[in-house]
C-alpha cells in the first residue's frame, strides 16, 4: 500500500539500497582502476584481470568490515535514540532493525571475501605458472626480474618447481588470510539460528574469534604480495616505448629495468575508528560490571519462570528496554539479554528468565528456582547489569492507538509497557497521547498464563476503579489443550471470570482472526496512525507485517499501521 506505512519499509528500502549502492559503487571503480592504473600494467601482464577483482573486493571487504560492529554498538544507538535527530518515527525505526543490518553486512563480508580468495588462488596460479618453461616474452621476462642485484621483484614465485601452497604459508598474508577464512567460516556457520537456538554459548564464544579475525585483517596486507611500479620508476621507464622492447631493458638508456614495490596496507585505516568505538563500548561494560546490583527479591513461578527485583546506583529505564546480565559464578565472560518488566516509576528493575539454554538453566539452579527452596537475597550469586539499551516498544507513547501482540515468553517486554500505561493513567496531570490498546497473547501453555495473569488482573481492577476500561482491550488466546483442561474449561464456562486467568476478559481458545482483528480496529480507528508492537517468531511476524501492509488506507488522512518488532 502507499500512504506513510510506505515512508516507514521505504526508509528501510533506502538503507538497503544506499549500502547496495555503496558498495557496487566501490567495486567498479576500483575494478576498473586497477583495470587501467599504468604503475600496474606490468602487474597485469601476468596476472590479468583477476587483479582487479582481488584488490576490489578486497575494498568492499574493508568497507563492509568498518560497519560491521556499527550496529552492535548497543551505547551508541541507545544515544543516537536519545538525540533529536532520531525523534522522527521513521528514523527511530531504523535502529530498532541494527541486528538485521549487522546480519546484511556480514552476507557482505562473506561475499566479498569469497570473491576475494577466488581471485587470489588464480593469481597464485598464474605467478606458479608465468615462471614455467611455457611462459614467453615479456611475461618471462617480468617474472624473471629480481635473480639479479638492483632488481626488484614482481612475481612473489621464483621458481617453477616451488609449492605454491607451503610458499604462501610462509607469507604474511597467507598466514593471515588462512586465519580470516578460518576464523569467519566459523563465526558465519555458528550464527545459524539453528546453533544459536540449540546452543546460544557456542554461539556466543564463537563470536568472538572476530578478535582474531580483525586483529588478522589489521596486518593481512603487510605482506604486500600483489606489486606494482613505483612512481619513481614510471618517471623513467615509460611502458609504452618500453614495453615490447623487454629484450632491451638492461641495455638501453630510455628503458631502465622497472622497480616494484607492494602496496601499502590499508585495511587498519578502515577499521581503526569502529575498533576503537566498540573498545569504548567493552569499557564502559567493564566499568558497568564492576557497579553493584543488589538482588532485593526472588519470586519462583509455578511455571518455570525466575522473576528477580535488583536496584542499581543511577539506573534508569524506559518501557520496553532490555539489560544485559552476566552471572560471574557461571561464566565470567557470558552476557544474556532480558527485557525488563518492571515500570520506570517503580523502585526496583525486574527481569524474567525462563530455562532455554545451559546458561538459563544453570541461574534457575543457582537461584533455587528448580524445585530446590529459594536462598535469602544476601546468599544469592552476584549479578552484574549492562544498559538498560533502547528497543522499538519504547515508542509506544508515540501513537495515539496501538497494538500490543506476544507469542510465549515474548509477553515479558509488555509487563513493563503494560505497568507503566496504569502509572500514566493514574496520574491526572500528565497528558497522554496514548488513548487505546489492544493487547493480543497467544500461548501455547496454560502455566505460562500464571505470572503475567495476576499483573493483568491487578490492571484491570485499577483501570476499572479508575472508569477507564475502555483504555485497554485485551485479547488472550490459548493454542494449546489437552481433553481434561477442555472439560474443566466446559464446566465453568458461564462463570463470571475465566478459569485459565482468573480474568474477566475470558480466554479465546486457538489461533486469532488477523483480518478480522485488523478490520475491526481499522473500522473503530478511521483516521490515526497506529503503532503495531511484536515480540515472538518470525512466522507470525510476517503475518502481521503483511496485515499492516494490507489494512494500511492509501489516503494519507486514512487510517495507517506502523509495524514494529522487539530485537535484541
Amino acid at each position: 500500500m502507499m500512504g506513510c506505512w510506505l515512508l516507514n519499509e521505504g526508509l528501510s528500502t533506502i538503507l538497503v539500497l544506499s549500502w547496495l549502492g555503496i558498495n557496487f559503487y566501490l567495486f567498479i571503480d576500483t575494478f576498473y582502476w586497477y583495470e587501467e592504473e599504468e604503475s600496474f600494467h606490468y602487474t597485469r601482464v601476468i596476472l590479468g584481470s583477476t587483479l582487479a577483482w582481488a584488490r576490489a573486493s578486497a575494498l568492499c571487504l574493508n568497507f563492509n568490515c568498518m560497519l560491521i560492529l556499527i550496529p552492535v554498538s548497543r551505547n551508541l544507538i541507545s544515544f543516537i535514540r536519545g538525540t533529536s535527530i532520531c525523534c522522527g518515527g521513521p528514523w527511530r525505526r531504523q535502529l530498532d532493525k541494527n541486528l538485521r543490518f549487522h546480519k546484511l553486512v556480514a552476507y557482505g563480508i562473506a561475499v566479498n571475501a569469497t570473491i576475494h580468495i577466488v581471485a587470489h588462488f588464480f593469481n597464485l596460479e598464474r605467478y606458479h605458472w608465468s615462471q614455467s618453461e611455457e611462459a614467453q616474452g615479456l611475461l618471462a621476462a617480468l617474472s624473471k626480474l629480481g635473480n639479479t642485484p638492483n632488481e626488484s621483484y614482481l612475481n612473489p614465485v621464483r621458481t617453477f618447481p616451488t609449492n605454491t601452497t607451503t610458499e604462501l604459508l610462509r607469507t604474511i598474508a597467507g598466514v593471515t588470510g588462512l586465519v580470516i577464512s578460518l576464523a569467519l567460516v566459523l563465526i558465519m556457520t555458528s550464527s545459524t539460528e539453528f546453533i544459536r537456538q540449540a546452543s546460544y554459548e557456542l554461539f556466543w564464544y564463537t563470536h568472538h574469534v572476530f578478535i582474531v579475525f580483525f586483529l588478522s585483517l589489521a596486518i593481512h596486507g603487510t605482506g604486500r604480495i600483489v606489486r606494482g611500479q613505483t612512481q619513481d620508476s614510471l618517471s623513467l621507464h615509460n611502458i609504452t616505448f618500453c614495453r615490447d622492447r623487454y629484450a632491451e631493458w638492461q641495455t638501453v638508456a630510455q628503458c631502465p629495468v622497472p622497480q616494484f614495490s607492494g602496496k601499502e596496507p590499508s585495511a587498519w585505516k578502515w577499521i581503526l575508528g569502529p575498533v576503537v568505538l566498540y573498545a569504548c563500548e567493552r569499557i564502559i561494560r567493564f566499568w558497568r560490571f564492576q557497579q553493584e546490583v543488589v538482588i532485593t527479591k526472588v519470586v519462583s513461578h509455578p511455571s518455570g519462570v525466575l522473576e528477580l527485583h535488583m536496584k542499581k546506583r543511577g539506573f534508569k529505564m524506559a518501557p520496553g528496554q532490555y539489560i544485559l546480565v552476566q552471572c560471574p559464578a557461571i561464566s565470567s565472560l557470558e552476557w544474556h539479554p532480558f527485557t525488563l518488566t518492571s515500570a520506570p516509576q517503580e523502585d526496583f528493575f525486574s527481569v524474567h528468565i525462563r530455562a532455554a539454554g545451559d546458561w538459563t538453566a544453570a541461574l534457575l539452579e543457582a537461584f533455587g528456582a528448580e524445585g530446590q527452596a529459594l536462598q535469602e537475597p544476601w546468599s544469592l550469586p552476584r549479578l552484574a547489569v549492562d544498559g538498560p539499551f533502547g528497543t522499538a516498544l519504547t515508542d509506544v507513547f508515540h501513537y495515539p492507538v496501538c497494538v500490543c501482540v506476544a507469542a510465549g515468553i515474548g509477553v515479558t517486554p509488555f509487563a513493563a509497557l503494560l505497568k507503566s500505561m496504569w502509572y500514566k493513567c493514574s496520574e491526572a496531570q500528565t497528558p497522554l497521547k496514548l488513548s487505546k490498546v489492544y493487547f493480543y497473547w497467544i500461548c501455547r501453555d496454560a502455566r505460562a498464563f500464571e505470572w503475567f495473569a495476576d499483573l493483568l488482573l491487578s490492571l484491570e481492577t485499577r483501570m476499572s476503579e479508575q472508569g477507564k476500561t475502555h483504555f485497554l482491550s485485551y485479547h488472550i488466546f490459548l493454542t494449546g489443550w489437552d481433553e481434561n483442561q477442555a472439560l474443566h474449561i466446559a464446566l465453568h464456562w458461564d462463570e463470571n471470570t475465566d478459569v485459565i486467568t482468573g480474568l474477566k476478559q475470558k480466554t479465546f481458545y486457538g489461533r486469532p482472526n488477523w483480518n478480522d482483528e485488523f478490520k475491526q480496529i481499522a473500522y473503530n480507528h478511521p483516521s490515526s496512525s497506529i503503532g503495531v508492537f511484536f515480540c515472538g517468531p518470525k512466522a507470525l511476524s510476517r503475518t502481521l507485517q503483511k496485515m499492516c501492509r494490507l489494512y494500511s488506507s492509501a489516503d494519507p488522512r486514512g487510517v495507517h499501521f506502523y509495524y514494529n518488532k522487539e530485537s535484541f
